[in-house]
């Protein structure tokens, strides 16, 4: 499941005025719907890694499978090696051994990708977020 390649340049498609030259995210990310901090400036890393996930909605429905999710496969994140570093995220029940990042505010979601294999790697999608 995570034989996927990793790096942490940033990629032509991504903003230069989001990633700083050490490879952090230089503004806050935010919730897209009601605004709420997710991470402060300069405490996660810029990585290139693909990962699919499910459709934005509610938390309730993101658990429910009838065996396909309607989804994106992304590949800028946000990565962040301690879950007590964002400000304001909560986690799905686990998916497989997926656990999923919403907004612990509105429980929008996914915003991110948690493997329950790595304890210190918590994906929160570019596309899924705001910067501030």
């Amino acid at each position: 499941m995570d034989d996927s390649k990793q790096t942490c340049s940033p990629e032509r498609s991504v903003d230069p005025s989001l990633v700083s030259e050490d490879g952090k995210n230089v503004k806050a990310v935010l919730c897209q719907r009601c605004g709420s901090k997710v991470l402060c400036p300069g405490m996660a890393l810029f990585a290139e890694k693909e990962l699919f996930l499910p459709a934005m909605r509610k938390k309730t429905s993101i658990g429910q499978s009838d065996g396909t999710f309607d989804g994106d496969t992304l590949t800028a994140h946000w990565l962040v090696d301690d879950m007590y570093t964002f400000e304001n995220v909560g986690f799905t029940k686990d998916v497989g051994k997926v656990k999923y990042l919403i907004c612990a505010d509105c429980e929008i979601g996914p915003i991110g990708w948690h493997c329950l294999d790595d304890k210190k790697s918590f994906y929160v999608a570019l596309d899924r977020v705001n910067h501030e």
